[in-house]
This record gives C-alpha cells, sequence and structure tokens, in this order.
C-alpha cells in the first residue's frame, strides 16, 4: 500500500520552479514555492513520509560543506514551510551527510582524497542536531562515517530531540547506481576520485551485518540497504538476523533503467510493481521510491 513508501523530493533555490531532472524521467527540482503541489499530493495518497534533499548552488558549495549548517539553507526553510503549513499530515526525513554542500562531492571532510572519519563526525552533529531544531522527525546519515550514530543520538538527547528518530544507512554499498541523484544533487561532475574508503565494498555481504549490529547498539531506530535491487539478498540476510525495521532504497539508477526501458517500449509499466513487490518480498517495512508519488497509478 501507499503506507509501504517514503517519497524523495529534490529542493532548489528561485522561485515558481518545477525543473525536470534530465537524468531521471519524471522526477523534477522544486523551489520551496512550489513544494506543497507534491507534498499535498503525497499526504492525499497516504504516504507516511517525504525525504528532503537539496540541489545546492556552486556559489554555496566550499571544500568544508559549510552550507549544511546554515539555518536559513534550503533544507531547513523546507522544514519549516511543511510544518508550518502542515503541521504532522506527514512526516519529513533529511538526509545528514555532506556531499550536496562540498566542493569535491564527498560526504565528509577531505584531505589527500580521503574522506576524515572523526572530523566529519563533529560536523554531522551539528548539522542533525540543527535539522531536528527546525522539525525534522526523522534524521538519515547517509555520510557512512563510523560512530556518528551514537554520538548524533547523544547530542539528540542531550538537546532535549529524544522523539527524533534515526534511520542509518548501516548499509550502503560503494555502487555504480547512484549516478543520476549526484546529478540531481549537483555532486556528479565534480566528485573526486570515489568513496570507496568509507562506502561499503559490494563484494562483501558480512560487512552489513556488522554495520547493523554497531548502528543498533548506538541506537538507531530504523537501518537503510541502499542500493535496493541488486541487493535482495542483504535485505533479506539483515530483517532475519535483527529485529529493527529494515527500509530498502529504490535508488535513482535503478529507477533511470525502469523508466528509460519503458519510454523506449522496451519493457511495460509492470515492472515497475514487480520491482516494488520484490522488496517487500525480501523483507523490507518500507521503500524510498521516485515511484511514490505515482502509486495512485501503479497499486490499482
Amino acid at each position: 500500500t501507499c503506507n509501504d513508501f517514503i517519497l524523495p523530493i529534490f529542493l532548489i533555490d528561485g522561485k515558481n520552479k518545477k525543473l525536470p531532472i534530465n537524468s531521471m524521467p519524471g522526477v523534477y527540482r522544486y523551489s520551496l514555492d512550489k513544494l506543497g503541489i507534491v507534498v499535498e499530493k503525497a499526504i492525499k495518497n497516504g504516504l507516511p513520509m517525504i525525504a528532503l534533499f537539496p540541489y545546492t548552488n556552486k556559489r554555496k558549495k566550499n571544500i568544508l560543506g559549510t552550507e549544511a549548517l546554515n539555518e536559513d539553507n534550503l533544507v531547513c526553510k523546507a522544514i519549516q514551510l511543511i510544518k508550518k503549513k502542515y503541521k504532522n499530515e506527514i512526516g519529513i526525513m533529511c538526509d545528514v551527510a555532506l556531499d550536496p554542500y562540498t566542493s569535491h562531492g564527498h560526504d565528509g571532510l577531505l584531505s589527500s582524497g580521503y574522506v576524515l572519519n572523526d572530523k566529519t563526525n563533529e560536523v554531522l552533529i551539528k548539522q542533525s542536531l540543527l535539522q531536528a531544531q527546525m522539525g525534522c522527525d526523522v534524521l538519515a546519515p547517509s555520510d557512512m562515517m563510523d560512530g556518528r550514530i551514537g554520538k548524533i543520538r547523544k547530542s539528540l538527547d542531550k538537546n532535549g530531540y529524544q522523539m527524533t528518530q534515526i534511520l542509518s544507512y548501516a548499509v550502503k554499498y560503494a555502487s555504480s547506481f547512484y549516478g543520476p541523484f549526484r546529478d540531481a544533487v549537483g555532486s556528479k561532475g565534480l566528485l573526486k576520485g570515489n568513496k570507496k574508503n568509507y562506502q561499503m565494498d559490494f563484494k562483501n555481504s558480512d560487512e552489513a551485518l556488522r554495520e547493523v549490529a554497531l548502528d543498533i547498539k548506538e541506537g538507531a531506530d530504523m537501518v537503510m540497504v541502499k542500493p535496493g535491487l541488486p541487493y535482495l539478498d542483504i535485505i533479506k540476510l539483515v530483517k532475519e538476523n535483527f529485529k529493527i525495521p529494515v527500509m530498502a532504497y529504490q535508488v535513482s539508477g535503478e529507477y533511470s533503467l525502469l523508466s528509460n526501458g519503458i519510454e523506449k517500449g522496451l519493457i511495460d509499466n509492470n515492472v515497475i510493481l514487480e520491482s516494488l513487490i520484490s522488496f517487500k518480498r525480501s523483507g523490507a517495512n518500507a521503500i524510498v521510491s521516485y515511484y511514490a508519488d505515482r502509486l495512485d497509478r501503479i497499486l490499482t
């Protein structure tokens, strides 16, 4: 049902903008004054939550990703707008990572080609607390730094945000399926090198269990497996070994492969439902999908 889905929404500066993303047919970037269109449809369709991702202007990016800590950044303004207008009619999930804000496209602070784990964590703590203060319901650290869940949980509790939940991207692989998303948030052309020193090796399934166990111990309320379809075995493995909600992310590359195939008439629309059902069959409690705004057609 629609209750199984989370809809990602891309934000952009400006007014009266609903801009198509060329690499993702049917997906758009919305200026804040156009955000109501997609949020109201999500509420009408019974979606429990939306996930916000910013397309940050290049002028606001730097090597430290300081825009992530600006209380007037796109995400913060969007949270406030949604909460003021729609109260708790729909949940808000926010990405905790620096890649939309850094000039080098990495999820953390960079030195000699490597992301610095502990120094990045200090920034992520501040980013998380800021988003919680703005009204975010679920913080979703997607950065893959070690130890950040415990530090974020401690900071939230200390500052009175015990009810703010953490959805940890505990299992995020260094995948080639992320290209269209990086295009959508404006980091694709900026990325220097790769993310293999902090994201996971897709040949290794044992590491997934260790990462999930650590994040649960540190205080994660839910965990994410990303990408989705190529990792159904990992979703099932995590679900069978831990009593915790497991989310799947049908990532941009998966979405674009299906959508382009449909547009070209190579496959029919039924593949969408077939792929989504596979997530549920493998044990996913919820699915982050760019198709979530079209479920009124897909699920009928």
